[in-house]
């Protein structure tokens, strides 16, 4: 773990400050989370928690990602998501003193934003608004976690993946300034990540890649994936035919 930048730069204060829960919640809040947190630097593939460990600390993703995953059995690993920049997670694990169920990884330089749990059981009892807006912050997690589910279970690879794509657009899109309809997913995932992230075989996520690549929605560079065409991939993730 990198330790020698304790506080958080501008730009991943920024990305702290715009998270959609986080800016909704009352000036006063937001003024404590930030004075009782610290920052805690990572090089990528470092682990952050592993499964099984004490729920110590509520953490935020400032900048880069932190890929959630599991181990099976069999010794297969399997993505669950990637928490992007402004994003909270680890609440439950406090809520309940239970370990944690899944390993937590730096992907990229990855910085998060750190709240002990002594702390936060303070913040609490000071501001009893984040027992509400916890409340919401977690309704939405389930939403979307029955929403995979559903989609693991009745969508073809090819429309969970066109939906993967625009959800990585979305959250780590960079426009080109040369081609505006344009979209470069900024997080940098190999075809294998890619795969564990949709629970398919590289060679089948490479197949549907090549083929929307073909249908110019997309473009694959050595740097990363070019989304070309969201509303093309919006529409096959919809389970219209392209």
């Amino acid at each position: 773990m990198i330790s020698d930048e304790p506080i958080l730069s501008q730009d991943e204060r920024e990305a702290i400050n715009s998270g959609r829960w986080f800016s909704s919640l009352s000036p006063s809040l937001r003024h404590d989370i930030l004075r009782y947190s610290y920052v805690k630097r990572y090089r990528d593939g470092e682990l952050i928690a592993a499964r099984g460990d004490r729920p110590d600390e509520w953490v935020a993703c400032a900048k880069g990602a932190v890929r959630i995953s599991s181990t099976s059995v069999s010794g297969k690993q399997v993505t669950l998501t990637y928490v992007e920049p402004g994003i909270w997670f680890g609440d439950v694990a406090i809520f309940d003193g239970d370990q944690r169920t899944h390993d937590c990884y730096a992907h990229g330089e990855t910085t998060i934003l750190c709240v002990s749990r002594n702390d936060f059981t303070k913040i609490l009892s000071d501001h009893t608004e984040l027992y509400e807006a916890l409340l919401r912050h977690n309704a939405r997690v389930i939403r979307l976690l029955f929403g995979l589910v559903e989609d693991l279970n009745t969508l073809p690879l090819r429309s969970r993946l066109a939906k993967q794509l625009v959800h990585l657009a979305r959250s780590y899109g960079v426009p080109s300034f040369a081609h505006p309809d344009e979209t470069r997913i900024g997080l940098h995932l190999a075809q294998e990540e890619l795969a564990q992230l949709l629970g398919a075989s590289r060679q089948r996520v490479n197949q549907e890649l090549k083929q929307m690549e073909r249908e110019e929605l997309i473009r694959v560079e050595p740097g990363g994936l070019i989304v070309r065409s969201r509303d093309g991939l919006k529409r096959i993730g919809n389970g219209e035919q392209e």
